[in-house]
């Protein structure tokens, strides 16, 4: 199968990302807009509707206008926030489980995770779906993220030459608990309650790790550190894009640093389980470029085609 393809907000980072992984292949006909025209909105929908896919990567209030603004005349890939936890959409993460990806290959709209929101549903919809972890847990999770999902004012200032001192260092934000990615961390984890998130961009271009703790005193004592892990293993069996890494030796945990930018310009997710029997932490990582990003966003568009969802990612 062949597709017309058309990104609305193509020189953002987003999609440049999406058109470079679109553009050398053969089965996309890839619809660009001339940047004059990039705030009109005729010709937007004009190049809408000779689309047969339209990826979304606008600020939200843009991404809800452009949907309106095509009148049903495309099918959508949205890589904003605006749609993720919208019923009427399919939600983009098809590893969590047949219905997931069957609704995204039947749906004219599908929402692309957002990075932190893959690392964090990653590690707690499998738990939650088997009973390890309970939906009313209280659940926390910190992150270490590149500076490249800032968008492009804080990008252009962690490369300048005269930034301020402060951007050399790790800094959390989102203190207020209101993060973006949260209702959609709670509502495709499985959890009732909305999970505290502590995020922190460092300074290096791209890749992040989502970490989450788990004292296993206020799970039961069936959960162990090997039981987590089986049940990571047998929830992902046959993902080509998430891996799950066998649990590490006490003595190798001890020497193991986790680098946070190791998938960078990669499109998968990593799962570990380290700890021990009564302290578990688990940590996903990936890029948040890729299976956080323009990654996950081709391999929707792979799936809504009828196609290899790894086609042009691996």
């Amino acid at each position: 199968m062949s597709a017309s393809v058309y990104i609305d907000g193509q020189a953002g980072t987003t999609g440049l990302k999406i058109v470079s992984r679109l553009e050398a292949r053969d089965d996309i006909t890839l619809l660009k807009i001339a940047d004059e025209d990039r705030h009109n909105n005729d010709k937007r929908a004009e190049m809408m509707a000779r689309a047969d896919f339209t990826f979304l990567c606008l600020p939200d209030d843009a991404a809800r206008e452009a949907v309106a603004l095509a009148g049903g005349r495309t099918r959508f890939i949205d890589a904003s926030t605006a749609h993720r936890t919208n019923p009427d959409w399919a939600y983009g993460f098809p590893e969590l489980g047949a219905a997931f990806r069957e609704k995204i290959a039947s749906s004219d709209k599908t929402a692309v995770p957002g990075c932190y929101a893959s690392g964090f549903v990653s590690l707690l919809h499998p738990l939650v779906k088997a009973g390890i972890v309970p939906a009313d847990y209280p659940v926390f999770a910190y992150a270490t993220s590149g500076y490249s999902g800032a968008g492009k004012k804080a990008i252009a200032v962690y490369e300048s030459g005269d930034r301020p001192a402060e951007f050399g260092s790790p800094r959390q934000y989102a203190l207020s608990q209101h993060h973006k990615h949260l209702p959609e961390m709670q509502k495709f984890s499985g959890l009732t309650h909305t999970p505290m998130f502590n995020p922190i961009i460092c300074d290096y271009y791209s890749g992040m790790v989502v970490s989450v703790p788990l004292q296993t005193r206020t799970l039961g004592s069936k959960v162990t550190l090997a039981a987590v892990n089986e049940t990571y293993r047998a929830h992902y069996e046959g993902a080509r894009l998430v891996t799950v890494n066998p649990v590490m030796a006490d003595e190798e945990q001890k020497s193991f640093f986790l680098a946070s930018n190791t998938l960078s310009g990669q499109n998968k997710l990593e799962i570990f389980t380290f700890g021990n029997d009564e302290q578990i932490l688990l940590c996903a990582r990936l890029d948040n470029l890729g299976k956080g990003a323009s990654g996950a966003a081709v391999q929707c568009l792979n799936i809504m085609m009828g196609i290899d969802e790894t086609t042009g990612l691996l």
